[in-house]
């Protein structure tokens, strides 16, 4: 990567997009739930488990809008709704791959180091 002010200007400009489009607590949390297939709403809340129906419904609206997830609505008694994910969210995969492996590797880290921690303390007393 260049380092110069443009290219600086222009990786940041970037990196908040990205920020942007997939901000916040659940929006890569429900495109991981959705790789495994089509869902319906209560099934996908019922996968995230802490995640309230409001704040599913606005976080499946604005990935619908960025083009990652489907809305598929069928005229049955009740209306029937799936979610699936569209071609376009497979652009996703090695990102979520990558911070995947960081975030397993980060925890092993943080984890071996509070026992060394805790250790020194002991040994302190």
């Amino acid at each position: 990567m260049e380092h110069n002010s443009e290219a600086c200007k222009s990786s940041i400009v970037a990196v908040r997009d990205t920020l942007y489009v997939l901000s916040g607590k659940w929006k890569l949390p429900i495109i991981i739930a959705l790789s495994s297939g089509t869902m319906r709403f209560k099934d996908l809340q019922r996968s995230l488990e802490d995640i309230s129906p409001k704040i599913l419904s606005k976080e499946l609206k604005e990935l619908e809008l960025n083009e990652f997830v489907t809305r598929t609505v069928y005229a049955t008694s009740p209306v029937t709704v799936n979610y699936a994910l569209t071609k376009y969210s497979q652009s996703l995969n090695n990102i979520i791959s990558e911070m995947r492996e960081w975030g397993l590797q980060h925890r092993k880290r943080i984890m071996n180091s509070s026992r060394k921690n805790k250790k020194a303390v002991l040994q302190e007393l």
